[in-house]
């Protein structure tokens, strides 16, 4: 265990800042609140003594807090809301005492620390997840035109529907189609096509980023892994080593039931909440899709479907394989990235090997 001469708690808030420093007996040796803006954080850095822990709560508001104040203290780290949680349970609660809480779990090195991305891979996460915005509000606007057009009586084609000929078609001679009905059944086409010009360019930007291609060259090796779910798991995950095993890496993704177990008495939940909500998504979505290009997965929702499984649980089973296979790939892409920078300079180090595994293939 690392020894600081002052452990700093921060409650963050998007306004205000309370703040407490402890030194390692306990001893608080300054309290107080600032504003949560660059100038006053700048101030409050330079004021912080060579030997310092900062810790503060993962919130909407923490990550460009976390980056400000990283070269102004030894270390800082961020805790896991859903961890801290449990610790902070108390009958009275105020900024005040969650600082001090804060500073005495980084004292008693209790603090539940959770992983942070780099700053530019959290800037690339960042697009990936408004791209995610962008489609699901493209579906919304998708979902309005069958509305539009079911409220109407105008009879049509699903799986037509939203091919341009077909809707262009329905808009001249669609049984039943007024001309405000045409209008609205127009604009909502318009905002479709510019939600999906915004979610092409932001992907081509990503896959263009130099953090990513050959990482993406590496996980797409897998058949069955797109290009969307390559860059999803590369973004969302960041390090594999995080993960010390397979387990850990499908309960983050959210592919596991919840567990509790007492009295020698266990029971299984249903599929976690606790999950990175975003990851499970698209790995459920490759996990349907998956199996057309991949024999041993298509083996695998095989195997589950013979045992009795529903559809959606074969799926989930191909998904938690999916992941075994992705935390293969990633961990000896970066072991091989490693290998190269020690043996050649860093100006002159060349891309790694895209790794290829026997099952990939």
């Amino acid at each position: 265990m690392e020894i600081f001469s002052h452990y700093v708690g921060l409650d963050v808030h998007r306004q205000s800042i309370a703040y407490c420093v402890k030194t390692a007996d306990g001893r608080i040796e300054q309290e107080g609140e600032i504003e949560a803006k660059r100038g006053a954080l700048q101030a409050f850095g330079r004021s912080l003594g060579e030997s310092c822990l900062l810790g503060l709560e993962a919130t909407i508001c923490s990550h460009w807090i976390y980056n400000f104040l990283k070269p102004y203290s030894s270390k800082i780290l961020m805790a896991q809301p859903s961890k801290l949680k449990a610790l902070q349970a108390s009958k009275k609660k105020n900024d005040k005492l969650d600082a001090r809480t804060l500073a005495d779990l980084l004292r008693c090195n209790l603090f539940p620390e959770c992983f942070v991305l780099p700053v530019q891979l959290e800037m690339l996460r960042r697009q990936m997840r408004y791209r995610a915005l962008l489609v699901r509000q493209q579906t919304l606007f998708k979902n309005k035109t069958a509305g539009l057009l079911i409220e109407s009586g105008v009879p049509y084609e699903t799986r037509k529907l939203h091919q341009k000929k077909y809707f262009q078609q329905l808009l001249k001679t669609g049984e039943g189609m007024t001309e405000d009905l045409r209008q609205l059944l127009k604009m909502n086409r318009q905002q479709q096509e510019n939600l999906t010009s915004l979610s092409r360019d932001i992907v081509k930007a990503l896959k263009a980023a130099p953090e990513l291609r050959a990482r993406m060259k590496a996980l797409r090796t897998v058949k069955g892994v797109g290009e969307i779910t390559a860059l999803t798991w590369a973004l969302e995950v960041g390090d594999p080593s995080r993960f010390s095993s397979h387990d850990k890496a499908v309960s983050y993704c959210g592919l596991c039931a919840a567990q509790h177990s007492s009295a020698g008495k266990e029971r299984r939940g249903p599929i976690s909440k606790q999950r990175n909500a975003a990851l499970q998504t698209v790995l459920i979505e490759a996990a349907h899709l998956a199996p057309r290009f991949n024999e041993t997965l298509r083996a695998v929702r095989e195997r589950e479907i013979q045992k009795g499984a529903k559809d959606n649980e074969a799926s989930i089973a191909v998904a938690r394989k999916l992941v075994r296979y992705l935390l293969a790939i990633d961990r000896q892409f970066f072991a091989q990235k490693a290998e190269a920078e020690e043996a050649e300079p860093p100006a002159a180090a060349s891309a790694p090997r895209v790794p290829q595994a026997k099952w990939a293939a």
